[in-house]
């Protein structure tokens, strides 16, 4: 079993550590060690193209994690109150949203914002002289769609998991419950909701398949590393996907720390 797992973790891992190290190649070949050099990070971080799709996908993930942050917290709250029938049939489509492949949902959101868009428009251009368009707006609401099924998760996980009688002593207390919400419940809920916000960022930021759907004429990071390795993979690639690997697994590690048991108690 041991070798099993040895094998395993090695065919998932092994070419992610390839591609790490030949970006420290000092040749041009992206597939071969030619001395050992940190030129193509440096080419990388110059580049005027690779700067302004990192700032992209850099504002479109904090937004869409802000709001899949605020609006997933918001639906786990109202979820933990529910019972019955009408619990299992939201729990069944938070589920879904997370299992429904991301080429299907950027089909569907492109076909849908199209239809909304021919409706529209004619009236927005009319009235107002502008029209609508794919973008940043449509970025920043799929993939606050999307990772929103992830907070609900979270949060509705460790709101599941934490004393509520210390919510009816508040209560009992005189405690508004605006205020039992501000002092007891969401003092417990803090790491999730952090770690849930991170998450949704790196969602957001890596995605390159439902990206593709909906940028309209904007470019993401990695929309710009699938249109530059269709011209001809180079160190610099390897070195830009390098970095993006070092930033997510940081951030996944960050919210799996903040996920633990005792994290809410050590932060109290």
């Amino acid at each position: 079993m041991r070798l099993y797992a040895v094998a395993v973790y090695g065919f998932l891992y092994l070419p992610i550590g390839i591609i790490a190290l030949f970006s420290f190649s000092a040749g041009r070949n992206a597939s071969s060690m030619q001395g050992f050099s940190t030129e193509w990070y440096g080419r990388a971080l110059s580049n005027p193209f690779v700067m302004e799709a990192l700032w992209t996908s850099l504002k479109v993930a904090f937004f869409s994690a802000l709001l899949a942050t605020v609006a997933g917290t918001m639906a786990a709250l109202s979820l933990t109150g529910m019972r019955g029938r009408l619990r299992a049939f939201f729990d069944v489509l938070v589920q879904i949203a997370v299992m429904i492949p991301g080429i299907v949902i950027g089909i569907a959101t492109l076909i849908a914002l199209v239809t909304v868009f021919d409706l529209v428009n004619p009236w927005l251009a009319s009235v107002m002289g502008r029209q609508l368009s794919l973008g940043y707006g449509s970025l920043i609401g799929l993939h606050g769609m999307f990772t929103m099924s992830l907070v609900v998760l979270l949060v509705r996980g460790r709101l599941e998991s934490f004393d509520r009688a210390q919510i009816e002593a508040s209560n009992d207390l005189g405690a508004s419950p605006f205020g039992t919400f501000l002092q007891v419940t969401l003092p417990q809920i803090a790491p999730a909701i952090l770690a849930g916000f991170l998450l949704a960022f790196t969602f957001s930021f890596d995605d390159f398949i439902m990206a593709f759907f909906v940028a309209g004429s904007e470019t993401t990071l990695p929309i710009y590393i699938f249109s530059s390795i269709r011209r001809g993979v180079t160190p610099e690639i390897n070195a830009i996907g390098t970095m993006v690997m070092v930033a997510s697994l940081t951030l996944l590690i960050v919210a799996q720390v903040l996920l633990r048991p005792g994290a809410s108690r050590a932060k109290g």
